[in-house]
């Protein structure tokens, strides 16, 4: 059992209380504790960095590629995501104009105002 850490025991206070006595030895010196926070980021994508070195340029077109390189993706997908409203946009003006254009202009469209007039002409009269 000597490998196991000591538990807090329960105590009863005069009033009646019951309280945990901490078994862990206090220090003299009281202190501000000091958290160690570790904050781990993605590793950039080395390949334009490998190219780039390989290639034997310095340092600032490594630098220039960390750094516009996500800048020019999320550019680039910025411009994509418009260009597809607009697509979707056009494709769908278009078929509301096909549409409006091939009832107005056939001869079944014509046809279909006749009956409709001579059906409202009969229920008045």
């Amino acid at each position: 059992m000597e490998h196991l850490p000591d538990l807090p025991r329960v105590v009863q206070l005069p009033d009646g209380r019951h309280i945990y006595a901490d078994p862990a030895p206090t220090t003299a010196y009281a202190g501000p504790n000091v958290v160690h926070q570790h904050i781990h980021q993605a590793a950039p994508d080395k390949t334009v960095q490998r190219i780039a070195l390989g290639s034997g340029v310095g340092a600032g077109a490594v630098a220039a590629g960390v750094y516009f390189g996500p800048l020019l993706v999320a550019a680039l997908t910025a411009m994509a995501a418009n260009l597809a409203f607009l697509a979707l946009l056009a494709l769908v003006l278009g078929w509301c104009v096909h549409t409006v254009v091939k009832a107005v202009g056939s001869p079944e469209a014509t046809a279909a105002v006749k009956n409709v007039r001579k059906g409202s002409r009969r229920r008045r009269g």
